[in-house]
C-alpha cells in the first residue's frame, strides 16, 4: 500500500488513464487501486477515446497527459470529452507549462512533478466534491 487515506468514498466506476510514459503510468494505476479505484490505462488519447466510445457509461473520471502520442493531445481529448460527456470530470497533467486556454474548463491541471498527495486529493475534490480527505 502506498498511502492510507481518510475520508475516500467508494469510486463508482473507473477512471480512464492516458500516459505514455511507463514508469508514471504504472505509479498512477497503483496509487488509483490503493485507493480503491478501477482503471482503464493507455498510452494515447485516440485509443481512450475508442475505448470511451464503446463504454463511457461506466467512466468515473479521465485523467490524461498532455504530450501523448498519436493524432490527439491530452488536452484536445479532454475537450472532446467534455463535449460529449459534460459534467465527467477531468484531469490534465503535463511536463510543460501550459497555457492556460489550453486546459478545458471544469478540468483540474497538475503541472509534473505532482505528488501522489496532490493526485489523490485532485481526485476526491472531483469525485466527492465538500467531503475532505486526509492521509493518515
Amino acid at each position: 500500500m502506498l498511502t492510507n487515506w481518510e475520508g475516500i468514498l467508494p469510486i463508482e466506476g473507473s477512471i480512464v488513464v492516458v500516459e505514455d510514459d511507463d514508469i508514471l503510468r504504472t505509479v498512477m494505476t497503483e496509487i488509483l487501486t490503493d485507493i480503491g479505484a478501477h482503471y482503464v490505462a493507455f498510452v494515447t488519447a485516440d485509443d481512450a477515446l475508442i475505448h470511451m466510445l464503446k463504454n463511457a457509461d461506466g467512466t468515473a473520471l479521465v485523467i490524461a497527459d498532455h504530450g501523448v502520442p498519436g493524432q490527439i493531445r491530452g488536452a484536445e481529448f479532454l475537450s472532446m470529452v467534455a463535449q460529449r460527456w459534460p459534467g465527467l470530470p477531468s484531469i490534465l497533467t503535463s511536463g510543460y507549462e501550459l497555457d492556460a486556454s489550453l486546459v478545458p474548463e471544469k478540468t483540474v491541471y497538475l503541472q509534473k512533478p505532482w505528488s501522489i498527495d496532490v493526485l489523490v486529493i485532485a481526485i476526491a475534490e472531483l469525485l466527492q466534491p465538500g467531503i475532505p480527505v486526509r492521509r493518515i
